[in-house]
């Protein structure tokens, strides 16, 4: 394995500062090894992932800034609608590694006159010494060049790669089950975060490695789907990928079914395991909990710890189930608690929520004393719909 790859691979998210990133217009977060994020419906969970989802595509193959920002629809759609006297949308990220060296990079955005990006400010330090900071002499210049990041760049990224690499390896996963059963699900899809291309990615796995990880996924997946005692990569009569898993019942030999048979809560449980299994950067997951049973969503986060000791990868989750919040070795600065103003949504651990605290003494579970907290206001009049 290359010292590049160790270097990008031991790096994690430490801290996040945002502002006017689309409801958020004021960020400043320590982050975990698990981040848990809740709060009520439309508060901005998926819009925190997708800061971390847009630095990865700002230095993904094909991507870069003007192509991550197309894909959310410019620059205006990002800015949050509360940004007033500052009106650039920021995004300032602290990194830290196994070998003790720290990174920052900050960038700020704006747009010219026919809406294109522009970039206002882009720096990176290490170890708190500045390694560039933009716009620079050449950029006053050209001020074309403020179309691209430095970090996108390979010809003058060298002395901060790992950052730049880090970001590469950032994973969304949110597992649309019909996209794996679809017999075309693969036809112009590569590394789909919906799934599309799953089992393509799996069976592009080297032999040792497929049959490691589906047995361990096997074993997994017993504990949610008792029948299930077997699974395994079978290839169609054109060569097309399949899962393939025996299920236990009277008959001796047990049937087999193939992914287009499987439940919905089984596919994306299974998705979860492999991603979890493949190790690599930061993963984001959003409410993972779908289609599965609250006693097994329960004990998710525990697979989460088990497997993150395995690999290091760092979590990010969203969630609305107070089932995954159930569990005592979640801590206060793990759970990242938003909740929604006139004036944008704040994003604060639940350390920094005194009465989380005092029912945690009282005997209340973590669940118990912050999902309340996510409830949206006046719920009950739902109720009266069509009175």
């Amino acid at each position: 394995m290359s010292s590049r790859r160790r270097d990008h691979g031991s790096l994690r998210f430490t801290r996040l500062r945002l502002q006017n990133w689309r409801n958020f217009s004021n960020v400043d977060v320590a982050l975990s090894q698990r981040v848990f994020v809740v709060g009520p419906n439309a508060s901005g969970k998926s819009n925190l992932l997708d800061v971390f989802r847009f630095l990865h595509d700002i230095v993904s193959v094909g991507g870069g800034l003007e192509e991550a920002v197309r894909k959310r629809q410019g620059v205006s759609k990002l800015r949050a609608l509360a940004a007033r006297k500052v009106p650039d949308i920021v995004i300032d990220v602290e990194l830290g590694g196994a070998n003790g060296a720290t990174w920052r990079y900050e960038l700020a955005l704006g747009h010219d006159k026919q809406q294109r990006p522009r970039i206002t400010h882009e720096s990176v330090r290490r170890d708190s010494r500045l390694l560039f900071s933009r716009p620079d002499e050449s950029d006053r210049s050209d001020p074309e060049r403020l179309t691209q990041t430095y970090l996108q760049q390979v010809n003058v990224n060298k002395e901060f790669r790992p950052v730049a690499d880090a970001f590469a390896s950032i994973r969304y996963l949110h597992i649309v089950p019909q996209l794996i059963r679809e017999p075309d699900r693969s036809v112009g899809r590569t590394n789909d975060p919906y799934g599309g291309d799953f089992l393509e990615q799996v069976a592009a796995t080297r032999e040792h490695t497929l049959r490691a990880r589906l047995k361990a996924i096997a074993s997994a997946l017993k504990i949610a789907v008792p029948q299930l005692s077997e699974l395994e990569l079978v290839r169609g009569p054109r060569g097309v990928p399949h899962l393939r898993g025996r299920y236990e019942h009277w008959r001796p030999q047990g049937a087999w079914q193939t992914e287009d048979q499987f439940s919905d809560g089984t596919l994306r449980l299974l998705g979860l395991l492999w991603a979890i299994l493949e190790g690599g950067g930061p993963l984001l997951l959003e409410e993972p909990e779908l289609s599965l049973h609250p006693e097994v969503v329960r004990y998710l986060p525990q697979m989460f710890a088990r497997m993150q000791r395995r690999s290091g990868r760092q979590m990010f989750v969203s969630t609305h189930s107070p089932e995954l919040l159930l569990d005592d070795g979640i801590g206060l600065d793990e759970v990242l608690l938003l909740t929604p103003s006139p004036e944008g949504t704040t994003a604060a651990t639940a350390k920094a929520f005194p009465e989380i605290e005092t029912l945690l003494h009282g005997g209340s579970t973590l669940s118990e004393a912050v999902m309340p907290l996510t409830r949206p206001r006046s719920a009950e009049q739902l109720a009266l719909f069509g009175d």
